[in-house]
């Protein structure tokens, strides 16, 4: 009689744990139906607000532990959230981090384990876009694994460049070179710190062993004076959260394939494509600035002191909202927007292409990677080809001004500097919006619609101020003969 009570004692838990799990499910669909979003992209958010309860966890028990009990932690956090959002595809990221450590034991510090590593880890995660490609924007495995393939690939470059004499490499090479050996513990909990795992920000091995060693904090020997710094970002992503919330089901991609807005005047659809290409990219700005206030809060957001003794929180900075939001040039978006991707590729790609000798090559071979990076569809090249021929002319375009006396005259001209403002911000968001488009609605049919209902804009402005800048330098900027003797 015992062992049958016992027994229907069990089967009561077991199916009380079913119909909790049930009703967890279904109220978390529900909510997020509610919200106008899908379920997956509650769970991200979700997973990413989390990070703040184990941060707290972290400093009040774990700051100043034994290394294995914090890489312990971070793997622990890591692999739970990604069983959350992902289920057994978490193991996609496990098998990937065990073979980059084998890698780097077994290979070493080669320049055969760099690119063996630059090879499979990259062709693994375009393997995972091929197979899980839909015509639509998903929240799937590969979403955190385009976070770790950077991870890894500069992992194994830094190990790399700790095999070298120092001399031989660069500042800020010497800073990232890993010169110990890491151990399986110490790459997993590496790759699945909670407050990166998802969404990122990029930071180095280095980095995140000042964190385990409790050097990043500015207060020696004691806990990170980090929680006023971290509150600041994590309510300015609260607030970039509400608006896009509110706004998102309002301002869509989907209203620019429909005949309503190809109906609409020409101007209409341009002004359209102007706000939507700003107010998608809050959905990133969101995500960071959560992301980054878990890192401060932390301790990893530590990036030493100012030249007035304060202590700087921006080394996990994925957003300097200021200038995003009111910089007019298209270079300053790039260098405000997904600050330590951009950081990446610059360190590990870009600088690592100066034996081509052709700086403008490597600038274009950058771009062509962070595409492929970004995922297998058209839309993604077409993006970043329209950056590459955008800060092309960008450029020339701010030579000319500076050199031309004329042009540099009307430009200091007080009076007119808000109407500068007004059109350089117009033209900015409007290709902004115009590049978005294609990298939002990925296949060649959506994007092509699009851009055939607007006349290829873009395209046309761009190419025929590349063509013709040249010509009017020429007849605008005078030779340096002539400078000097009108000095």
């Amino acid at each position: 009689m015992a062992s049958a009570a016992e027994g229907d004692v069990g089967a009561v838990v077991e199916l009380a744990g079913v119909l909790r799990w049930v009703l967890q499910e279904l109220s978390l669909n529900k909510l997020a139906t509610s919200l106008g979003a899908s379920e997956q992209a509650l769970r991200l958010i979700l997973s990413i607000f989390l990070g703040y309860p184990l941060a707290l966890f972290y400093r009040r028990y774990l700051f100043y532990k034994e290394s294995y009990l914090i890489h312990l932690f971070h793997t622990f956090t890591g692999l739970s959230i990604a069983y959350y959002n992902f289920g057994t595809q978490l193991y996609h990221s496990v098998l990937c981090i065990v073979l980059q450590f084998l890698i780097l034991r077994l290979m070493g510090r080669t320049i055969t384990a760099v690119l063996t590593t630059f090879c499979f880890q990259m062709a693994y995660l375009l393997a995972g876009y091929y197979y899980t490609a839909t015509g639509n924007y998903d929240i799937k495995w590969t979403m955190p694994h385009c976070v770790l393939t950077l991870k890894l690939i500069g992992l194994a470059m830094d190990y790399f460049d700790g095999g070298k004499d120092q001399k031989s490499l660069s500042s800020e090479q010497q800073k990232y070179a890993i010169r110990g050996v890491p151990s399986l513990l110490e790459v997993a909990g590496f790759s699945y710190f909670y407050g990166a795992f998802l969404v990122g920000p990029q930071f180095s091995m280095n980095h995140y062993m000042k964190l385990v060693q409790g050097q990043l904090t500015d207060i020696p020997g004691k806990i990170p004076n980090s929680t006023i710094p971290a509150l600041k970002r994590l309510s300015l992503g609260l607030f970039y959260l509400v608006g896009y919330t509110l706004l998102s089901p309002h301002i869509t991609e989907d209203y620019l394939l429909t005949d309503d807005y190809e109906n609409l005047h020409f101007m209409f659809r341009c002004m359209y494509m102007l706000v939507w290409g700003k107010f998608v990219l809050y959905k990133y700005v969101t995500c960071w600035l959560v992301t980054e206030g878990v890192c401060i809060l932390t301790g990893l957001g530590f990036n030493d002191f100012d030249e007035h003794g304060k202590a700087k929180w921006d080394a996990c900075a994925n957003m300097k909202v200021w200038l995003f939001e009111t910089n007019p040039r298209f270079t300053g978006t790039i260098a405000s927007f997904n600050i330590n991707t951009n950081a990446w590729v610059a360190r590990y790609f870009f600088k690592r292409l100066k034996f081509l000798g052709n700086k403008v090559l490597s600038q274009g071979l950058s771009l062509l990677f962070l595409a492929l990076w970004h995922g297998l569809h058209s839309g993604y090249l077409v993006c970043f080809q329209m950056e590459f021929l955008i800060v092309i002319v960008e450029r020339q375009a701010a030579s000319l001004i500076q050199d031309s006396p004329t042009l540099s005259s009307l430009a200091s001209i007080t009076v007119l500097k808000p109407f500068y403002y007004l059109v350089q911000q117009t033209i900015h968001w409007l290709f902004m919006g115009y590049s978005m488009t294609a990298f939002c609605l990925f296949t060649w049919d959506k994007w092509f619609k699009v851009y055939k209902s607007i006349y290829f804009l873009g395209h046309v402005f761009f190419l025929s101020l590349l063509f013709t800048l040249p010509y009017v330098r020429k007849a605008m900027v005078p030779r340096k003969e002539k400078l000097k003797k009108m000095e």
